[in-house]
């Protein structure tokens, strides 16, 4: 997972400029339940039968699942790890606009997040109205700070209460106070710059954040730290998306040319890209997750959706020649920097990835180049292995949550990440994301390559700065038209000997640089905010 931390830190400094056409709104069809799978329960009952061991390297002899052993004769029930009993993150505040509700998805569960100005708080409600189940987050904020349905009008409160209904005689009952007309309130807070939601509006879990708090990472407040917040909706699952950000050995190839990967020893560098043995193992599992440690240092998996290390960054490599290994030298330890990541199941086939990468050098750096300017290289990272993924979640779901040790061949330990959280998935978590009653499981038809690419739905407008940016360079586009049109014009309109001959050749120059100028930046908008396709055959 660090291996590619000094890439992303330089994406502050230096970004491939990728290029403006209006955005598509995409369509995106889920299949209607087909055939139901297995529930979390019956699979994981299933997986007791099976012979589970916490391994510390992935040699070939230490994977259970590439030899044959004879299965316990009475194996203890595990402890299982409650889906609906956590926080899950839904998205970065700096990315919510307080004026206008939003609508979000986790779980599979529909909610409007919207900012309650009586309150002072972000709440999270249930995304329908409980008189026609219009979807609340089309609504508006009112004069008086209350979350109002547009379809009839009627009005909520942060408790979820209903406080006006217009239809409702005004001498009449008081219908609005009736427990029918309540919207489900869902227990929230703000965290690391993040609105986490408990998927369960139960009252017995009103007070909840007394009790159990979202996992802390300090750095993310500390204002010794910088970083940009990046949130990106993602076109495969949760389980695809944290295996693969627990996988540092696919950067150098899926990854190739977009980031560094470090100088590799010629007595390791096998070929162009530069992949090498990797040393990683894994400590210690449990329901809660797990502990790994790699070259760069400890990381940590806390389910369900926080992956996060330390990592003093590199100042060269050297190499161990009597071992071939390579090793890191010495770094002043005031130097630090992370990876978080937050992986949010959203429904199958779909995710959300909310992370930053803190640093306590080059503050004064990070926070000068404006968010939507690291967001170029980030989404191009995300981007360039996104087919992939998508394809091989599809291959993984025919062959079935609980073979995946059967079909996958990972005999190095450069995959002990991966081979954990299957493990971990397998043994506490009924090998896949509980979605209740509301999927089967069934994934999605792969859509088209410009939809799956998309960026404009997918990140740009979640996003207050690219969403920004978008629009004033949309405007400057505009900008240069007029000006080449009417440099043009003027030409055209001057008598002859009216203005001299350089002035003339000038200003014929200003229209034709301006109609280029504009060209280039349309498509620099259209490869930064709309779509970026990606193919690796001539990387």
């Amino acid at each position: 997972m660090y291996s590619v931390m000094d890439s992303l830190i330089s994406s502050s400094s230096s970004f491939r400029s990728p290029y403006h056409h209006q955005p598509r709104i995409p369509t995106i069809t889920l299949t209607k339940p087909v055939s139901k799978i297995p529930s979390s329960h019956r699979i994981t009952q299933h997986i007791l039968r099976s012979n589970f061991k916490i391994f510390t390297a992935a040699s070939p002899a230490t994977f259970p699942a590439e030899t044959e052993s004879a299965p316990p004769e009475e194996a203890a029930e595990p402890e299982r790890f409650e889906w609906y009993e956590q926080w899950y993150p839904v998205w970065a505040v700096c990315d919510l606009d307080k004026r206008r509700p939003h609508a979000k998805k986790v779980l599979g569960i529909d909610l409007v997040v919207w900012w309650d100005r009586n309150e002072n708080a972000w709440k999270v409600f249930d995304d329908s109205c409980p008189h026609r189940l219009a979807p609340l987050s089309e609504g508006r904020i009112d004069q008086w700070g209350r979350l109002q349905c547009v379809y009839h009008g009627w009005c909520f409160g942060g408790a979820g209460d209903c406080k006006f209904i217009p239809q409702a005689p005004r001498d009449g009952p008081p219908v609005h106070t009736s427990k029918k007309a309540c919207v489900a309130v869902y227990p929230s807070c703000v965290q690391n710059g993040i609105v986490w939601f408990w998927p369960n509006p139960d009252p017995q879990y009103k007070e909840i954040h007394s009790t159990k708090k979202p996992h802390y990472i300090p750095e993310l407040d500390d204002p010794s730290f910088a970083y940009a917040m990046t949130t990106r909706e993602i076109g495969y699952g949760y389980e695809i998306l944290i295996e693969n950000l627990m996988d540092p050995a696919h950067v150098a190839y899926a990854h190739y040319g977009v980031m560094e990967t470090g100088q590799v020893p010629k007595s390791l560098k096998a070929d162009r890209e530069g992949g090498r043995p990797l040393e990683m193992s894994v400590q210690k599992v449990d329901v809660n997750g797990f502990t790994s440690k790699q070259i760069f240092g400890e990381n940590y998996f806390v389910a369900p959706c926080l992956l996060y290390g330390y990592f003093a960054p590199k100042k060269g490599q050297i190499t161990n020649k009597a071992s071939s290994e390579v090793v890191l030298s010495p770094v002043p330890p005031e130097k630090k920097a992370m990876l978080v990541f937050y992986c949010v199941p959203v429904s199958p086939g779909h995710s959300r990835l909310i992370y930053a990468i803190p640093r306590n050098f080059g503050v004064r750096m990070q926070r000068m180049v404006p968010r939507w300017i690291h967001h170029i290289l980030q989404n191009l990272i995300l981007d360039s292995d996104l087919y992939l993924l998508h394809m091989e979640e599809r291959k993984l779901r025919n062959v079935g949550a609980l073979n995946w040790h059967k079909s996958c061949y990972v005999p190095t330990k450069s995959d002990a990440l991966v081979v954990a959280f299957r493990r971990w998935l397998n043994k506490y978590g009924g090998a896949q994301v509980d979605w209740s009653d509301k999927y089967t499981g069934e994934l999605p038809p792969t859509p088209p390559r410009e939809q799956l690419f998309d960026r404009y739905w997918t990140h740009t407008v979640g996003c207050s700065s690219c969403s920004a940016a978008y629009k004033r360079l949309n405007a400057l586009v505009i900008a240069l038209q007029v000006v080449s049109i009417a440099s043009t014009a003027a030409v055209a309109a001057a008598k002859h000997g009216a203005i001299s001959i350089a002035a003339r050749y000038s200003v014929a120059s200003l229209a034709v640089l301006s109609f280029l100028a504009s060209k280039w930046l349309s498509h620099f908008i259209h490869k930064t905010f709309i779509c970026h396709d990606y193919d690796h055959a001539f990387r």
